[in-house]
């Protein structure tokens, strides 16, 4: 996800947090918050802690942390952060351009222009911009990459800095959304295939069904529908899921920015207030030659966005189907679990500072080879509350529950639903990863520079504790539950923080960071999240790369390896300048890795991935041994 205003200000040393040195009257209240919160190892295995007492635990007995790190399931050698404008991978890795913004994917479209940066027509042709959340799916030997595309760099995709004309208006629709290609290696390198039937581009005008409790709704109709079933366009896409039965989740996230009101005196409602839908748009203009983007007009458009839409790669002739039985909110990304009785549980975090964190437990099972095409159309949503002592359970949003008139409205008003339960207010929860290896999840929190400042835009609380630890967090956490009796259809579950990330060489107290993050590995702002097959957890980063001050030393957004098991952080990779680091996929074969590279040279200093004076083009680059060997 891209915020721009994701960890402002600079970061100030606290007092230092050292178990040996201070008796325990003596310790701030962030100390035992911190105590309470990152003890839990006993109950989950692998956490970690601040001071002289951060051990791990391992098969048996408590171990420190550097005991376990010298049985290393890493198979690499740390990168050294950097502020260089390219990527750099470990020694024995190399990486090449797969994809880049403005690539045609038909032999008919017009190659990328760097001096007009293409029109609506090009772009319609052509991969998004700023991938983000992506998945490959083999079909028969051949290899689909589905990509969302987030949003468009207002500054780089139009020479004037901003749309001007209606054509710019529909080149930038067009460069959202979500880009299928097939690609293929050819000569050890892999490109995209033009002209392959696979290849599609859903973008902001592109049908859509509406599907589940809310299809239907009179606060989904709309004067072009009406009966509130059909939409067009899915846009600001950022992470995203895959399903068992073969399919991509979309998942539609800051989409408030692209509405704006033809009326300057509009009073926004409670509803739109909450989910940030005001008077102006972003500054992308949709509006200007798109009037269902007009609030005046077509007031109940923004109810049509926000969900997570479900696609078929491999069926270019599909309907995307938005599942609103899974909320409306601003999705991060979808982590869909099986429960031992075949039930689809899907993970999702709401991307906004103190906004919450919801699981949705299909009503149907899972049947391999069956008929899975309506697995996300019904089932149970919950949210997320958490106690200090390690502890938690999942709220479920009914009607009962919330005050709510039905199903329907709990669908579409998710988050009033979630703060009328009083779910737990969260630092920005990004990517949800499951450990495939056990019945255990992990979350980025990945700042909040809120917390403990001021409420959500509902109203609700965020008071420092539990999995939020820090007042004014500008560095993130990860944090990680087990469902009770490792069942994923279980309310109750234990928790801890695997990571609290933080400035060991800057500060000695509280954003310092847990006892696995050292000068070394130092990050800020997790993002990303996946497991490969082996277990190891990857963590992308969305952060500062100021390099100086608080940062100092963190240099640019980068892409970590965590073995759960021990607690034990490596860099793996770090990005361009000015850009996200976010997206995975794995080859078939684990011989490739392919990863997003977003927004370079946002502020103007980069010119990744062609180099010289060229225009910086986000792109989905490859990332192999030099011996072929597997990654990961």
């Amino acid at each position: 996800m891209h915020d721009t205003g994701r960890a402002e200000g600079n970061c100030l040393a606290t007092r230092g947090v050292d178990e040996m040195e201070k008796s325990p009257e003596e310790q701030t209240d962030f100390e035992r918050l911190a105590e309470r919160a990152l003890s839990r190892r006993a109950v989950l295995g692998g956490g970690v802690a601040f001071g002289a007492a951060a051990f791990v635990a391992g098969a048996g007995a408590l171990k420190p942390l550097a005991v376990l790190a010298n049985s290393s399931r890493f198979g690499f050698e740390p990168v050294p952060a950097n502020t260089l404008d390219t990527v750099t991978v470990p020694k024995g890795y190399r990486w090449h351009v797969v994809a880049r913004w403005g690539d045609p994917l038909w032999s008919d479209g017009a190659e990328f222009d760097p001096e007009t940066r293409g029109t609506g027509a090009s772009q319609e042709r052509a991969f998004g911009d700023n991938n983000d959340g992506m998945a490959l799916f083999t079909h028969r030997g051949r290899n689909v990459l589905a990509v969302n595309n987030e949003y468009v760099n207002r500054k780089i995709i139009y020479p004037a800095g901003k749309p001007e004309t209606a054509d710019d208006v529909r080149k930038g629709k067009a460069g959202h959304g979500v880009s299928v290609v097939e690609i293929a290696q050819r000569g050890g390198r892999w490109a995209i295939v033009r002209d392959s039937p696979f290849n599609r581009r859903i973008t902001a005008d592109t049908p859509m069904e509406i599907t589940g409790p809310a299809r239907g709704h009179a606060l989904l109709g709309t004067a072009a529908d009406p009966e509130g079933v059909r939409s067009l366009g899915t846009w600001n896409d950022c992470g995203n899921g895959r399903t068992p039965w073969g399919t991509y989740l979309a998942c539609e996230e800051n989409f408030n920015g692209y509405f704006s009101s033809s009326d300057p005196d509009l009073e926004i409602g409670p509803a739109f207030e909450r989910y940030g839908i005001g008077l102006k748009d972003w500054g992308y203009a949709w509006a200007s030659a798109d009037e269902r983007f007009d609030i005046v007009k077509h007031p109940n458009e923004p109810n049509r966005a926000g969900y997570i839409v479900e696609i078929d790669p491999l069926d270019p002739a599909s309907t995307p189907r938005k599942r609103t039985a899974l909320g409306r909110f601003k999705h991060e990304n979808a982590e869909l679990a099986l429960a031992d009785d075949g039930r689809a549980v899907v993970y999702m975090g709401d991307d906004e500072r103190g906004e919450f964190l919801y699981k949705f437990v299909s009503d149907g099972r899972y049947v391999e080879g069956g008929d899975n095409a309506d697995l996300l159309e019904s089932g149970k949503l919950f949210a997320a509350k958490f106690a200090d002592g390690g502890r938690g359970e999942w709220i479920g949003l009914t009607p009962e529950a919330t005050g709510m008139a039905s199903q329907a409205e709990i669908c579409i008003h998710t988050r009033m639903a979630a703060s009328a339960v009083g779910a737990t207010t969260m630092d920005r929860p990004e990517w949800v990863a499951a450990n495939p290896k056990k019945a255990e999840v992990y979350c980025c929190l990945t700042n909040n520079k809120n917390r403990g400042k001021k409420p959500n835009k509902g109203g609700d609380p965020t008071p420092v504790g539990g999995p939020n630890p820090r007042a004014g967090n500008l560095y993130g956490q990860i944090v990680r539950w087990r469902p009770d009796s490792g069942d994923h259809l279980a309310t109750g579950f234990a928790w801890d923080l695997y990571v609290v990330a933080g400035n060991p060489t800057v500060h000695t107290g509280a954003d310092a960071g847990s006892k696995n993050v050292t000068a070394d590995n130092m990050f800020n702002s997790p993002d990303g999240l996946a497991f490969d097959g082996n277990g190891m957890l990857w963590i992308q980063t969305d952060g500062k790369y100021t390099d100086k001050d608080g940062f100092a030393g963190q240099g640019n957004n980068q892409m970590l390896v965590g073995d759960p098991a021990t607690g034990e952080i490596r860099r793996f990779m770090v990005g361009p300048k000015e850009c996200e680091v976010t997206g995975f996929a794995w080859s078939r074969d684990r011989r490739t890795l392919f990863v997003g590279i977003q927004h370079p040279g946002e502020k103007g200093n980069s010119h990744f991935p062609d180099g010289g004076n060229s225009v910086p083009r986000s792109a989905v680059i490859a990332i192999g041994r030099e011996d072929g060997g597997l990654i990961g």
